[in-house]
């Protein structure tokens, strides 16, 4: 982090005008919760592209990785669609791991079905929890569902099945007024909670499946072993209620990229947070990234959307509300394009220094109960500054924890005072400096800095 010259010299201002009432409680007075498991309070989640991540692109080669993971802090893994992958209008050499030829079987590219198995044991052992993709809207063309049960699929007025979307050709939709594909798509999730013991889903495309199913999903599978239900959807709110624990941040992920191409104002931040609190049911949060498997292949790097400010944006992910993700490789300084459908390996040796900044994120996480997520944690309080158009501000508080942000989210060195009410002593998290802090308060920061202070 560059240096930042913090500068307290100016009159503290009463406490009385201290702006305390303008703060607003997450999620109040909304649907129950939907009780996220314990483990899932302070935990950092891990996407894993098994064909990507080593050069054998095997679940036994990442099994190398669990020591490194764990000593970073990673606590959840979600590995990307682990099963066949259909032949039929394949895409590219590979195809998509999200083309599924058999729900119950294993991609025969990463290995076999017992060296799953073993894998999760193992990534148990260290305490690992374990989500694997659901790919519920669509298959492949050669399923094994295809030629027995045609009527499991959409099909247009001529009898033939159609993709979801035009473009997603090497994928069949999937028909959710038939009973019968409904409890073969249910069986396939309990297959893997029952037989490989895994923690959760992250379901791909959530809301092309109607809720209801979702809903009947988390129920059965429940009553096998809790689990954590992650909803690659942002729009469909419903999903929250009875059947999935977190959804997407999608809005704010544009956000950052927006802010940083100069296309949207800071504002834009306490206007998402405050859609979060009004709309999102009680307990429930939505994933905060800068990258995912999606981003980076078609959106690009996180060093094309946010050139030098992607440490000031990973922390930003990391400090507001929500579960932080990493995209394998993140934490290497991953600057390229990952292929889609071909192999393509990460160099694990481009950028040493971004491991050391997610290890400390993820630190300053679990250290610090106001960053929790959901109602474990603190909710938002933005801070008042005298340069809304550069300087981001904001305070989180739990019990005793409180931990205060300051960004300058421009490409410019500004001087910013920030409105902070009674005088506290806080330590600076990255500089590991004790330090004053209160009152309207002057800081010089330069492009894209970013301070974190913490109070116990």
């Amino acid at each position: 982090m560059k240096k930042s010259i913090l500068i307290f010299t100016l009159i503290i201002i009463l406490l009385g005008g201290c702006n305390k009432s303008g703060k607003k409680e997450a999620n109040s007075e909304k649907i129950e919760p939907t009780n996220p498991l314990a483990w899932a309070d302070d935990a950092v989640m891990y996407e894993v592209n098994v064909r990507q991540f080593t050069p054998e692109g095997t679940f036994n080669a990442f099994a190398n990785h669990l020591p490194r993971l764990k000593k970073m802090g990673v606590e959840i893994l979600w590995f990307m669609p682990i099963h066949p992958i259909g032949m039929e209008n394949r895409k590219g050499t590979l195809g998509s791991y999200y083309s599924i030829q058999n729900y119950k079987a294993v991609n025969p590219e990463f290995g076999t079905i017992d060296d799953f198995k073993a894998l999760v044991d193992v990534a148990h052992e260290m305490d690992f929890k374990i989500l694997i993709d659901c790919v519920a809207n669509h298959s492949a063309w050669d399923n094994i569902w295809m030629e027995p049960h045609k009527d499991w699929y959409t099909q247009d007025s001529l009898g033939n099945v159609i993709p979801p979307v035009a473009d997603w050709s090497d994928v069949a939709d999937l028909n959710y007024e038939n009973a019968d594909m409904r409890a073969a798509m249910l069986d396939a999730m309990k297959f893997w909670v029952t037989e490989a013991d895994i923690d959760g889903y992250r379901c791909d495309y959530a809301g092309g499946a109607p809720t209801d199913f979702w809903e009947q999903a988390r129920t059965e599978l429940d009553n096998i072993k809790p689990v954590f239900m992650l909803a690659e959807d942002q729009d469909h709110l419903d999903l929250l209620e009875n059947a999935f624990h977190l959804n997407y941040g999608w809005t704010f992920h544009h956000y950052m990229n927006e802010i940083y191409n100069g296309i949207k104002p800071i504002s834009v931040v306490s206007e998402y947070f405050e859609q979060v609190s009004t709309s999102y049911p009680k307990g429930t949060y939505p994933l905060q990234f800068t990258s995912n498997h999606d981003e980076n292949s078609w959106n690009g790097t996180v060093y094309e959307r946010l050139g030098d400010a992607v440490k000031t944006f990973a922390v930003l992910s990391f400090t507001v509300p929500g579960m932080p993700l990493i995209y394998n490789g993140q934490e290497a300084g991953l600057n390229k394009r990952l292929e889609f459908f071909e192999k393509d390996e990460i160099d694990w040796e481009h950028d040493p220094e971004m491991g050391e900044l997610y290890s400390k994120l993820i630190s300053l996480k679990k250290d610090n109960p106001a960053l929790w997520n959901g109602l474990a944690g603190g909710w938002i309080e933005f801070l008042k500054t005298s340069e809304p158009e550069k300087m981001l501000a904001f305070k989180r508080e739990k019990e005793n924890n409180s931990i205060i942000i300051l960004m300058n989210l421009s490409n410019e060195t500004l001087e910013g005072k920030v409105e902070l009410g009674e005088i506290e002593t806080y330590t600076e998290f990255f500089l590991d400096k004790k330090m004053p802090l209160g009152g309207n308060a002057q800081f010089e920061m330069e492009p894209w800095n970013y301070l974190v202070f913490v109070k116990n």
